[in-house]
């Protein structure tokens, strides 16, 4: 036989065989139209494979275990938003009752410790947070007064500094002046010595 032709003898034989079409995924219908349509009739009836058989009780046996875990799935999630729906209606009782409170407590405000009615309450915050006031107008003026003062000592150091430094250059030439001098009367004075020795040796 021609090895091409063996070649392809062999394709169609590998595709044809069980194991080659179990290789394919395919959704339930095109298993059903695998079987029912795709088989072979013999009078009124069709002729199945096994394997067609098996791989279609597969996927039937897959569709209704996956329904099965996405039904499981949804009961469970079903239950988590049933508590959490109790779990919101608790704390939508527990607010409600907290506004009662609040709303009560509004007419009577507790101020250290004692009732106090709502007039007399405000008038006391607003005399504590008229003196707060006044307090910060008064820091604010000393502080302004103390910066004013720091400035001026800034100023003044600055002047004393630079004084200082005037003073310091001036010393600083003087002390100069005053090693030249002493440099040059060094000098002359060696020179001096130098000449009366040269006439001592030459007399």
């Amino acid at each position: 036989m021609n090895p091409v032709l063996k070649f392809f003898v062999f394709i169609a034989l590998l595709a044809s065989s069980p194991a080659f079409a179990q290789q394919s995924v395919k959704t339930l219908d095109e298993h059903f139209v695998d079987v029912i349509d795709k088989s072979n009739r013999y009078e009124d009836y069709k002729v199945v494979k096994r394997y067609k058989l098996d791989n279609l009780k597969k996927a039937v046996s897959d569709t209704v275990a996956s329904y099965k875990a996405e039904v499981t799935a949804l009961k469970t999630t079903v239950g988590d938003l049933e508590s959490q729906v109790a779990q919101l209606q608790q704390e939508l009782s527990n607010l409600q009752a907290e506004l009662g409170n609040t709303q009560q407590a509004v007419d009577n405000m507790s101020f250290l410790g004692s009732q106090t009615s709502k007039g007399t309450y405000n008038t006391i915050m607003w005399s504590i947070i008229g003196g707060l006031l006044f307090l910060l107008l008064i820091f604010i003026f000393r502080f302004k007064s103390s910066n004013a003062e720091t400035k001026a000592s800034r100023v003044k150091l600055q002047e004393v500094e630079d004084e200082y430094e005037s003073h310091r250059q001036r010393s600083l030439e003087r002390e100069q002046q005053i090693r030249r001098k002493l440099q040059d009367e060094i000098n002359k004075n060696r020179k001096q010595q130098s000449s009366s020795q040269a006439k001592s040796s030459g007399a």
